[in-house]
C-alpha cells in the first residue's frame, strides 16, 4: 500500500499533466473502416478539469499518439497545454515546466504505461491508475482508486482542490 499524500504537497500544485489514453479513457481506441477513430472520455473527469482551471491550476495532456479525437475534447475542455506524439514523455514536460517556470514539487504527472515512468518519478507526485503496466504503477506515489477513463483523473483533481479549501464547486 503506498503511503497517504499530505494535503500541503497537494496544495502546493500548480501543474496536472496526464497522459491521454489509458488515463482519461479506458485506453481503447476504435479505428473505423473509414480510417476515423473514436475515444470515450469521461464527463467526470472533464469536469474536475474545468474546476482546475477556474482555481488557476493549469492542466496538460501529454500523449504518445496523435489524436483527432484528443484534439476535439481538449479544445472543448480549454485544456492549455496539448502535446501529442511525444514518446518521451519526461522531456515534454520538463519543458513545459520551464516555460511555466515550475518546479518538479509543484507537478503532479499521471501515466499509466512504461513510457509514463520517467514522468511519474520526476514529477511532485507521480501518478497511475489501478490497472497500469508495473512500472509506472511502481513508481507512482498515488495509484487512484477509480479506473482509467471512469473518473480517475477527477479523483487527483478533488485531492489538488480539497487541499487548497475548495470542493468541486466552491
Amino acid at each position: 500500500m503506498k503511503a497517504l499524500i499530505p494535503p500541503a504537497r497537494w496544495a502546493a500544485i500548480r501543474l496536472f499533466a496526464m497522459d491521454v489514453d489509458g488515463v482519461l479513457t479506458d485506453g481503447t481506441v476504435e479505428i473505423h473502416s473509414d480510417g476515423t477513430e473514436s475515444k470515450r472520455f469521461s464527463i467526470l473527469d472533464g469536469m474536475g478539469l474545468v474546476q482546475l482551471r477556474k482555481h488557476d491550476i493549469a492542466t496538460a495532456w501529454i500523449s504518445g499518439r496523435a489524436s483527432g479525437a484528443t484534439t476535439v475534447r481538449a479544445n472543448e475542455l480549454k485544456i492549455p497545454h496539448i502535446v501529442q506524439g511525444r514518446i518521451d514523455k519526461i522531456t515534454a514536460l520538463q519543458e513545459l515546466a520551464t516555460k511555466l517556470n515550475l518546479t518538479a514539487d509543484q507537478i503532479v504527472y499521471m501515466g499509466d504505461d512504461d513510457i509514463d515512468t520517467p514522468a511519474i518519478e520526476w514529477a511532485g507526485i507521480g501518478v497511475s491508475v489501478p490497472d497500469a503496466m508495473p512500472l509506472p504503477f511502481a513508481a507512482a506515489n498515488y495509484i487512484t482508486r477509480r479506473p482509467a477513463g471512469r473518473g480517475a483523473v477527477r479523483e487527483v483533481c478533488e485531492h489538488i482542490l480539497s487541499a487548497r479549501g475548495h470542493t468541486l464547486h466552491s
